[in-house]
C-alpha cells in the first residue's frame, strides 16, 4: 500500500493525528477525482472550485455534492478514476429503483476494505480463530464478500453461507458452532423464527456476537435479537458507493453508537433541504467522501441517510447516531412526516407482536391512507381479539407520529420472512394515479 499504509490500529490516534490524515488525504482524493474522472473536473469547474483551493478540512464545504443520479448517468463505469484493466473487482446495486449503480475496486481499495471490516470485528469483540458464519448475500451486492474478505483478514475461520436455505443455514450453525455471524438484522429475526419452529432454543447456539447492517434498525429490534439469541448485536454501517460494508462499526464494550473510521472516509451532515452544513449534533442528511478510493473516488456523496453526528468515546473518530431513516423511505402522510424506524419502534415494545412488519400507501381518493401490517405471536381468540390488538396499534402510532393509520393484524407466520434486506414500505400511489 502507498500512502494508505499502517492503518491497523489506528483508530486509537489522537485527533490531532486523525485530523492530520484526513486532510493530507482529502487533498489527494479531490486531485485524483479531479485529475481522472471527467465528471467530478466538469463539477468542479462549474462550481468554481479546484482541488487546490482545499487547505483546511471545513474547505470540502465549497466543493459540489455526488448524488445518487450521477453515478446511474455515468453508468457503468464512467466514474472510475482507473482504466477497468487495473479493476480487481466490480460490485453493483440491486438497480430496484433504475439503472444499478456501480462500483470498482483496484487491489488496494480491496486491502483497505478488507482492514476496516477487519476492524469492525476486532472493536465488536472478534478475535483471531473466531468462525465468523457470513449470511449476507454474495454477489453484486457488496455485504457478502465485504464481510469475507474482511473476516479473513481478522484472522478469522469463514463460512460463506450467504442469504436464504434458512434450514440448512440452521444446520451449519448448530453443527459448526460459529462465535459470530454477519447478517441483516431481519434475516436475524427470521432465523430465531425457523429455529423455533425447529424446536431449537435460539439461545442454544454457539453465537455470541451478531453484526447487523445493510438496512435502518432500532434499539427495540437490538434488544429482540439479544434476548432472543442470548448474544451481542453490534450495529454496523456502509453503502456500496462509499466503500460497502465497513464504514463504521459499534465497539462491543460500549454499543453507544457508529464510531465512523474518519482516516479513511470524511463525515458531514447538511440540510437536506438546503444542502448547507450542520454542526455536530444536529440531525441532518449524512454525507461521505472518501479519502482513499483508488478506482471510484466518492466527493461529498449525499447518502440519504438521516443521523447526526457525536464525539467519539473509546476511539477519537468521531460517532453517529443511529440511522434513523432515510429521505427517500420518509412516508410523508397527510403532511405528517412518518419514518419506518418510528412505526417499529412501536412494534417491537408490544409484546404481542413479531418484529415483522411492513407498511402499504394508497390513495383511494384524495387523501393518503397508510396501513401498517403486523404479525401477532400467538393466534388469535377471535375476531374481537385481532380488532382490539389493531386498534391499539391504530392509537400507538397516532400518539407518537400524529396520524390516523389503518392496521392489518395477521396471524402468526402471516408476513413473508425476508431472507436479505426487508422493504418495510411499499408505495402504490403512483400505481393508482396512472
Amino acid at each position: 500500500m502507498t500512502m494508505f499504509a499502517g492503518i491497523n490500529g489506528f483508530e486509537y490516534a489522537s485527533r490531532d493525528d486523525i485530523e492530520a490524515v484526513q486532510l493530507e488525504r482529502m487533498k489527494w482524493s479531490l486531485k485524483h477525482a479531479y485529475d481522472n474522472v471527467p465528471f467530478y473536473r466538469k463539477a468542479f469547474d462549474e462550481k468554481g472550485v479546484h482541488p487546490d483551493d482545499l487547505h483546511a478540512l471545513g474547505d470540502l464545504a465549497k466543493f459540489p455534492f455526488t448524488v445518487k443520479k450521477d453515478l446511474r448517468d455515468n453508468y457503468p463505469f464512467g466514474l472510475f478514476a482507473v482504466p477497468t484493466e487495473k479493476i480487481s473487482r466490480i460490485h453493483a446495486s440491486s438497480g430496484t429503483t433504475g439503472k444499478p449503480t456501480v462500483v470498482g475496486y483496484t487491489e488496494q481499495d480491496i486491502d483497505v476494505w478488507s482492514e476496516v471490516i477487519a476492524r469492525c470485528i476486532r472493536v465488536a469483540g472478534g478475535r483471531a480463530g473466531d468462525m465468523v458464519h457470513v449470511a449476507f448475500g454474495y454477489g453484486l451486492f457488496t455485504g457478502g464478500l465485504g464481510a469475507h474478505y474482511g473476516a479473513e483478514r481478522a484472522g478469522c475461520t469463514v463460512v460463506p453461507a450467504s442469504g436464504g436455505a434458512t434450514a440448512a443455514q440452521i444446520q451449519i450453525i448448530m453443527d459448526f458452532k460459529p462465535r459470530i455471524i454477519m447478517v441483516t438484522p431481519s434475516y436475524m429475526l427470521s432465523l430465531a423464527d425457523a429455529f423455533d419452529k425447529a424446536g431449537i432454543d435460539p439461545r442454544s447456539t454457539s453465537l455470541e456476537i451478531s453484526m447487523h447492517g445493510a438496512e435502518p434498525w432500532t434499539e427495540e429490534m437490538r434488544r429482540e435479537i439479544e434476548q432472543r439469541f442470548d448474544v451481542k448485536a453490534i450495529d454496523i454501517y456502509g453503502l456500496s458507493e462509499v466503500m460497502g460494508p465497513g464504514v463504521g462499526s459499534e465497539f462491543g464494550e460500549s454499543q453507544d453508537g457508529l464510531t465512523i473510521w474518519e482516516d479513511l472516509f470524511y463525515p458531514e451532515i447538511i440540510d437536506p433541504e438546503t444542502g448547507e452544513l450542520m454542526p455536530d449534533g444536529e440531525e441532518g442528511e449524512l454525507v461521505f467522501t472518501s479519502l482513499c478510493k483508488e478506482a471510484f473516488p466518492i466527493i461529498r456523496y449525499r447518502t440519504r441517510d438521516l443521523t447526526r453526528l457525536l464525539p467519539g468515546s473509546l476511539s477519537k473518530m468521531r460517532r453517529m447516531a443511529r440511522i434513523f431513516g432515510r429521505t427517500d423511505d420518509m412516508m410523508i402522510i397527510r403532511g405528517v412526516n412518518i419514518f419506518p424506524t418510528q412505526i417499529e419502534e412501536i412494534i417491537c415494545r408490544d409484546e404481542r407482536l413479531t418484529p415483522h412488519y411492513f407498511c402499504e400507501i394508497r390513495r383511494p381518493k384524495v387523501m393518503d391512507e397508510l396501513t401498517v401490517v403486523a404479525e401477532a405471536k400467538q393466534a388469535f381468540s377471535d375476531d374481537h381479539n385481532r380488532a382490539h390488538i389493531a386498534e391499539e396499534l391504530k392509537k400507538s402510532i397516532k400518539n407518537l407520529c400524529g396520524v390516523s393509520v389503518k392496521a392489518d393484524v395477521r396471524e402468526p407466520g402471516g408476513i413473508p420472512r425476508s431472507a436479505g434486506k426487508a422493504q418495510r414500505v411499499f408505495d402504490f400511489r403512483n400505481l393508482a394515479d396512472k
